[in-house]
């Protein structure tokens, strides 16, 4: 079974200007342990005291999630992640060769030595810890310094070895770049040393592919896919969670243990605390994500919902819900009105149409008509003039 890892409390915090309080980061991991996520990646303990108190706090909080750090490869950050009282550590250090060039400044045998190294500490301090190395920008780099750095991390104690499209670099339509054959490469590289890690796959968002990648993972037989809440993080953001769960749904092929009816809440309150709204066209959870306007569509899920509709929103704890305006038809008014109690009045058919003609002029404004606050002024506007018309007209 895949699992899930969400990094929103550390991908996502690294979205500019996003900060999540110690309480606000309790009650986001309480929501992601309750949908069935598997790993809740909460930061990096040397980034901030407040950090180091957040992880330390979640970690002790009892979820059934295992609760991880993220560290850089020193030997002190790696210590102040297990003082924390994790029990997932992620230990990144690049082998591209622009990396060990430019930055680094050390050949690849050292920073092979370095990582073994730092996670041989890690190993020795805690022997039940999970413990994942990444290659940072993993799809850039040269498979055989992946192969090298990854095998030393295995045998010193590494148990994941995370694939990074650290630049949203990887494309499924794309041979050369296809994060599914760098999958299969790096597994059948491993297998043949003896060496039988779990994948783990972290991709960026900078193409917009990052969904596409990581369903392209899972199907080469990746083990983990990282997340975040409405895809934050670095630039683009990565894979969004609720996309991901949604999809993943169809292409598991069995009973899945996520209890998708807290999406919406914790989308919600991500959004308030990272003071990002939510787009309504975002998938899943937008406002407009269940929401029928075109009149031929209304009628249409009038008599059938799955004619324009291919999720269905129970799942979530949502409802279906109608839009009024310049793109409305009868059957949209008729519902809107039986929706708010007056249904007495769907049957006059000449005063449908009239509150029909109404929407369709006030729509112009380029504002959304509130069908509970908005609708109710209209027909009382529309049943006053109806009245009038027909006292002249008698």
């Amino acid at each position: 079974m895949i699992k899930i890892l969400d990094s929103t409390l550390r991908e996502g915090e690294q979205t500019p200007g996003v900060y999540f309080s110690p309480e606000a980061k309790l009650t986001i991991a309480e929501f992601l342990d309750g949908i069935g996520v598997d790993i809740i990646e909460v930061g990096n303990p040397a980034v901030d005291v407040e950090i180091h108190k957040s992880i330390t706090r979640i970690a002790k909080a009892g979820f059934k999630a295992k609760i991880g750090a993220h560290s850089l490869c020193r030997i002190d950050n790696v210590q102040k992640a297990i003082d924390c009282g994790v029990d997932f550590l992620g230990v990144f250090f690049s082998v591209s060769t622009a990396r060990l060039q430019k930055d680094y400044d050390i050949s690849l045998e050292a920073a092979t030595d370095k990582i073994a190294h730092v996670i041989s500490h890690a190993r020795e301090q805690r022997k039940d810890l999970l413990i994942r190395y990444t290659p940072e920008d993993t799809v850039r780099s040269p498979i055989e310094n992946v192969v090298k750095a990854a095998s030393a991390a295995i045998q010193a104690g590494a148990n994941i070895i995370s694939i990074a499209d650290t630049t949203g670099y990887t494309s499924p339509f794309h041979p050369q770049r296809s994060i599914y054959n760098i999958v299969k490469v790096l597994k059948q590289e491993l297998a043949q040393l003896d060496l039988h890690p779990q994948i783990e796959v972290h991709c960026h968002n900078d193409r917009g592919l990052a969904l596409a990648n990581a369903l392209d993972a899972y199907r080469a037989g990746a083990d983990i896919i990282d997340v975040t809440v409405m895809g934050l993080g670095e630039r683009a953001g990565i894979v969004d969670l609720a996309e991901l769960l949604i999809n993943l749904i169809d292409m598991v092929g069995e009973q899945t243990h996520w209890q998708l009816n807290y999406l919406k809440d914790l989308y919600d309150f991500v959004s308030d605390h990272a003071h990002i709204p939510i787009p309504p066209h975002h998938p899943v959870v937008g406002k407009n994500a269940f929401t029928h306007y075109a009149g031929v569509h209304v009628k249409a899920i009038a008599k059938d919902e799955k004619l324009y509709q291919s999720l269905n929103p129970e799942i979530l704890g949502l409802k279906n819900n109608l839009a009024l305006g310049m793109q409305s038809g009868y059957t949209a008014v008729e519902l809107a009105i039986k929706q708010i109690g007056r249904e007495e009045l769907a049957e006059n058919k000449e005063l449908v149409a009239n509150i029909l003609q109404e929407i369709k002029v006030i729509a112009k404004r380029g504002t959304p008509i509130d069908i509970e606050t908005e609708l109710p002024e209209i027909i009382d506007r529309c049943t006053i003039k109806h009245l009038i018309t027909n006292m002249m007209s008698g």
